[in-house]
């Protein structure tokens, strides 16, 4: 079973609670797809922990505000270039080049790991709909693409007709992903979900039954929410967290 996590947005408290779900759930596998910093207050401590995965085999690709912290982006918003500079203080040497080795891409036999699309991983395109997925599985050339970027969960597969179908996933409901077919899965993200629930996504997938599980976690997001407004971020932040939005 490999857990399929991304945009923790340094929210330790979301990363723990979905590392926590998962294992109960019988994960031996992790994929942190992008965005392990950015918005919340705990980046040292999600670094430090997606690095100890890391070292027991786990994928980890870089996401557009992991990159943020290594250089600056012409595209990015006010508040966003406050959080990276914030983050970049809040981060050590080791942490920072780390994040700067992370590969923008990982291919494995069945599956790709990218933050955005697979089509250009460096350009951070966000895969919103059915044409820019169908180029993103073009380009991954896997049964199986993972993503995050979006902050909301979604799944795209292909017809038999070569077009790309949306489908929107009910939390905790498995889905079936034939090998048959070309998939393109955006877990969510635990740090920072845009829904409006405050709840942490992520997906789990099991290759061997071929099958794929969408799932909102509840986890302490007051306690996140309140370190943000104590940590000199931008406020508006920990409403994000507390809202979903």
């Amino acid at each position: 079973m490999l857990a399929l996590l991304a945009d923790i947005h340094a929210n330790v408290e979301a990363l723990d609670a979905c590392l926590e779900h998962a294992r109960r759930r019988g994960a031996t596998r992790y994929a942190f797809l992008g965005d392990l910093v950015g918005y919340g207050a705990d980046p040292q401590r999600v670094v430090d922990s997606v690095r100890g995965y890391a070292d027991d085999g786990a994928v980890v690709v870089l996401g557009n505000h992991d990159a943020a912290v290594l250089r600056t982006e012409a595209d990015i918003s006010d508040g966003a270039a406050q959080a990276r500079d914030w983050t970049r203080g809040a981060l050590d040497a080791a942490a920072k080049a780390w994040l700067g080795a992370l590969p923008l891409c990982v291919r494995e036999e069945r599956a790709c790991f990218v933050h955005a699309s697979a089509a250009a991983p460096a350009r951070w395109e966000y895969v919103d709909d059915a044409t820019r997925a169908l180029r993103s599985i073009d380009a991954a050339g896997t049964t199986y693409t993972f993503s995050g970027h979006v902050h909301d969960q979604a799944l795209y597969f292909e017809t038999a007709t070569r077009k790309m179908i949306r489908f929107q996933p009910v939390p905790g409901s498995a889905v079936p992903v034939p090998g048959h077919r070309r998939w393109l899965a955006i877990v969510g993200s635990a740090g920072q979900p845009r829904d409006g629930s405050p709840a942490a996504a992520y997906a789990l997938i099991d290759l061997a039954r071929e099958t794929l599980t969408f799932h909102r976690v509840p986890y302490d997001y007051r306690s996140a929410a309140a370190k943000i407004r104590r940590s000199g971020l931008p406020q508006y932040l920990a409403y994000r967290v507390e809202q979903g939005v």
